[in-house]
């Protein structure tokens, strides 16, 4: 079997990369053995990652709960903090509005780009599935063994039958293949492990969330259609097990009562977590073969949020070998660093002072007693705040000495 471009994974980054590809006349070999299927990750996506395919998927057959709130929790006592992630004119509104003319077009309206939706990862990563299967995408429903460099392209190792490819993208998550043959593997310094319960047959309209300073990180009950995403994630580095990171998350549910008397079902996953370095030093691409989403490394490594990075990766990684360009991979290679790594190397350099102690108690009170602070950390919550500029926006939104305090702390 021959295509222009065999792409590995077909979760959000490869199936979107699919689609953009096959549409513009490619001939694509979407290559998974498992897909669609339940990811255990919060399952968040924002506003602006609904934007991105708001022209080829139907996102009113999406099953979702559209975040209502975000409730900081201050362990057994203290007061929590609630943040607002609607306006007050945007509950229950549609995602989409009909354009005008002689042919009605499905169009992002104005409260898509902003908010937050829940989503089974099924469900949400069916549709983008579906796209690029009707793009034209040949969906190869099988596992890659190896890959190897030939004349021309790459070879791949497909039951029942290799895979020739001029291109290949990895799409294949954090534990990839394509990277581990391509480029390296992520050590375990660069990985968090994610881990907790899913909660069933018990939702909500809010997304809960503690910060602990032991592992440095947050405890999160995400809220699904029909279930409660409930975890803790902590750096696989950080001495922390499996085991005693479930037995954390389990007392946190005793103890909060958010899941009372639900079935719980355990999950765990590696999600990338670079640090400042890793994200200047990333290789997301060589001749002829490019890495997107997990696979890359970009995730967020304070909100652990990839999803939007994933598609947006996707894209650029289709973009890059539809141009034209004399070589695809540096240029796509070039954007990723200039305009996704450096803004995840920030919030990587903020990361160890965000889980501290210190300054989670002054966050949890500024967000009690500031709008300003509510509004920016919304932002931040759904893609709309950047880590450039955000100490100078908090500090804005408060009265002199707690904004000094904040920047200090």
């Amino acid at each position: 079997m021959r295509s222009d471009v065999a792409v590995v994974g077909a979760g959000p980054a490869g199936a979107w990369a699919a689609h953009v590809l096959a549409r513009h006349g490619a001939r694509v070999a979407l290559i998974d053995p498992s897909h669609p299927r339940e990811k255990p990750c919060g399952g968040g996506v924002t506003g602006r990652a609904l934007a991105l395919v708001a022209d080829a998927v139907d996102i009113d057959c999406l099953p979702a709960r559209r975040i209502r709130s975000a409730r900081f929790v201050r362990g057994a006592i203290g007061e929590d903090a609630v943040v607002p992630l609607q306006n007050e004119g945007e509950v229950g509104a549609p995602f989409f509005t009909v354009g005008r003319g002689a042919t009605p077009r499905r169009t992002a309206s104005s409260r898509l780009s902003r908010g937050l939706v829940v989503a089974s990862r099924t469900d949400f990563d069916a549709l983008l599935l579906a796209a690029a299967r009707k793009a034209g995408a040949e969906i190869v429903a099988a596992r890659v063994t190896d890959v190897a460099a030939i004349e021309g392209g790459f070879r791949l190792d497909v039951t029942p039958r290799p895979v020739r490819a001029a291109h290949v993208i990895g799409a294949d998550g954090a534990n990839s293949l394509l990277r581990r043959r391509l480029a390296r593997p992520f050590d375990r310094a660069e990985l968090s492990i994610a881990t907790g319960y899913f909660a069933h047959a018990v939702t909500s309209d809010e997304i809960v969330v503690e910060m602990v300073a032991d592992p440095p990180g947050y405890i999160w009950s995400f809220p699904r259609p029909t279930h409660l995403a409930i975890g803790i994630c902590a750096q696989a580095d950080a001495g922390a097990t499996v085991a005693a990171l479930r037995a954390r998350t389990a007392s946190w549910i005793r103890s909060t009562r958010i899941a009372s008397g639900a079935r719980l079902e355990p999950y765990s996953w590696p999600i990338p977590s670079l640090t400042a370095h890793g994200f200047e030093t990333l290789t997301v691409a060589g001749p002829r073969w490019f890495l997107v989403g997990d696979a890359a490394g970009l995730v967020d490594p304070i909100t652990r949020e990839g999803i939007y990075f994933a598609l947006l990766s996707g894209q650029w990684a289709a973009d890059a070998l539809l141009s034209g360009a004399a070589n695809p991979s540096r240029r796509y290679a070039e954007r990723v660093r200039d305009e996704i790594a450096a803004e995840l190397g920030r919030a990587a350099r903020f990361k160890a002072g965000f889980f501290r102690p210190s300054f989670a108690r002054l966050m949890t009170d500024a967000l009690l007693h500031s709008a300003g602070v509510r509004a920016v950390m919304a932002d931040l919550a759904t893609g709309d705040q950047g880590y450039t500029g955000l100490k100078w926006r908090l500090a804005k939104t408060l009265e002199a000495r707690l904004a000094w305090r904040l920047l200090r702390s």
